[in-house]
């Protein structure tokens, strides 16, 4: 990278603080801290859960499989779109229906508090296990592209999204989450063109490309694979604690179902164009043959095909865009700590103690989530623990919650004895056996176990408990005068939001029509996205305005 480069990523990193740090000013209650006072557009809730979702493996992991694979990493992420049309169609409306602030708290009126605590508890410690494999890409592809130890740089850039995600809370997250999908969005769209320039345009792609190298499936990821990743995205999307917040954080179970539409759309369209970057590169040098190698295929592609200072911005949007999946997990913990741990503990603790609390149980958790992003390498590369770490506590963990929307057959010992059974038998299946009998379970067959043995344990206790069991509550609308007053009272928190994304959108914009000026290749694509995003911003600000004074 050159000087300018440098200064980008400085600058895009300030903007993007500065908008995190902006909603100090909304973290007047928890319901405002967690889930947006309940008013959060549904647009801006299904981008910001596309983000989150997205980007915690697009570049690194599903990069590195695009680069060794080819269109089968395409293939793989269409069934996120699978899975979150079927959410538009079944949960979606159902978590907002529940009317709860954080799906613990879902928990404790359905199956108790006891209940409640222990999935508190599982949910937080296979959550520093996720967020620190979505903070190890971050670091790695800065790691990559400035030549630093990439210790270095998860120090760095954990406490920078610590800081802003500590301060603003959900709606940092939000705003820093759209933020990222526009100028990233931008980018991409940039470097594709220039991309295949150096491999002789689409056709030399297609003609120097690998044999199979466009084939949707193969031998490692299966039929049966992607059936069950399906299955698996459906649970982990519409269940996993941290996601459920988009759902229940907008107005009402319409919107809702707009946010998993929104998501389900998106993933129909953006994995190809996300992917081309790392196929195209394997053309451009077919020589990267470790796995450490390979997840640094998406960076090398962007280095080489964009022109200087568009690097920087770049990387800066591929940082912060893969941090988002960061900081959306440490909110959902903090959220999990405070609400439905301190609190209980605490019951007569003020608004402003629980806010103060989650804002250092987000530092403490950021240090943690640190601590294992640095162990990642040593685990085996991140395809290897994203994978892993999904087969085997995903569906268990996430997927009796979700049953139990649906059914009264499930009472707390039967949720509890398949998690932690679940839990328990595939780490011994897929993570110790292999190890100590040198024998080695397939992709396919990870995923169809994670997916498989909870769901059976979940059918074998729904035929078990019939009749409906009369000791435990059906599914519940709860909520609370609290949060219906805060929905009422974040309107103008809404219309912040709006203007904070819109000044940012614009800055950005700005800069990247400056860059198209001066660009020594791709000028007319820079100025053209520069005005587009321009004109974001003040269509945004317009709107926010508007939207302010009704």
């Amino acid at each position: 990278m050159q000087e300018q480069d440098y200064i980008l990523i400085g600058v895009f990193t300030l903007i993007v603080l500065s908008a995190g740090l902006a909603f100090a000013r909304t973290g007047r209650s928890m319901a405002n801290f967690f889930a947006g006072g309940g008013n959060v557009p549904w647009w801006i809730s299904g981008l910001s859960l596309f983000m989150s979702f997205f980007s915690a493996g697009t570049f690194v992991v599903w990069g590195s499989i695009a680069y060794d694979q080819g269109m089968v990493a395409v293939t793989i992420q269409s069934m996120m779109a699978i899975a979150g049309l079927i959410i538009y169609f079944t949960v979606a409306r159902k978590w907002k229906e529940a009317n709860v602030l954080t799906a613990a708290e879902y928990v404790t009126h359905r199956f108790g508090v006891k209940t409640q605590k222990i999935y508190s508890y599982l949910f937080i410690a296979v959550s520093f296990f996720t967020a620190g494999s979505f903070l190890y890409p971050v670091a790695k592809i800065v790691s990559v592209s400035a030549q630093v130890p990439i210790t270095l740089i998860i120090l760095i850039l954990g406490i920078t999204i610590v800081l802003y995600t500590a301060v603003g809370g959900f709606w940092a997250v939000l705003a820093t989450d759209v933020l990222q999908f526009v100028v990233l969005t931008a980018a991409v769209f940039i470097v594709i063109p220039l991309a295949l320039d150096e491999v002789g345009g689409m056709d030399g792609f297609i003609a120097q490309s690998p044999e199979g190298f466009f084939g949707l499936i193969n031998s490692e990821f299966s039929p049966m694979f992607l059936v069950a990743f399906m299955l698996y995205n459906f649970v982990f999307i519409g269940g996993n604690w941290a996601y459920v917040q988009r759902y229940t954080s907008v107005k009402s179970p319409k919107e809702a179902k707009k946010v998993a539409l929104l998501f389900a759309g998106f993933y129909l369209v953006f994995p190809l164009i996300w992917m081309l970057p790392p196929m195209i590169y394997k053309v451009y040098d077919p020589g990267l043959v470790t796995t450490q190698q390979m997840e640094g295929a998406y960076l090398m592609m962007c280095a080489k095909a964009l022109p200087i200072g568009m690097l920087g911005l770049m990387i800066a949007a591929m940082v912060f865009a893969t941090a988002s999946s960061v900081n959306t997990t440490l909110n959902m913990m903090a959220a999990v700590t405070t609400n439905d741990l301190y609190k209980s503990i605490h019951p007569q603790a003020s608004e402003k103690q629980l806010i103060k609390v989650a804002r250092w149980v987000t530092v403490v958790f950021g240090l943690g989530v640190m601590g294992v992003a640095m162990l990642v390498p040593y685990l085996g590369g991140i395809v290897n623990v994203v994978l892993k770490v999904a087969a085997v506590t995903g569906a268990p963990l996430f997927a009796p919650i979700l049953w139990s929307l649906y059914s009264r057959r499930q009472d707390s010992r039967s949720v509890i004895i398949t998690s932690i059974l679940s839990i328990v038998g595939l780490a011994l299946i897929i993570l110790i056996l292999p190890s100590v009998l040198d024998y080695e379970v397939s992709r396919s067959m990870e995923m169809t176990l994670g997916v498989a043995v909870p769901v059976c344990m979940l059918i074998l206790f729904e035929i078990k408990n019939r009749p409906v069991l009369s000791g435990e509550k059906a599914p519940v609308t709860i909520g609370s005068d609290q949060e219906v007053e805060e929905v009422e009272r974040s309107g103008d928190d809404t219309a912040f939001g709006i203007k904070v994304i819109s000044i940012a959108t614009g800055m950005i914009g700005l800069i990247m029509t400056g860059l198209g000026i001066i660009a020594s290749k791709g000028n007319e694509m820079l100025v053209a996205a520069g005005i587009i995003m321009v004109l974001m911003a003040s269509a945004g600000l317009y709107f926010g305005k508007k939207k302010s004074k009704n």
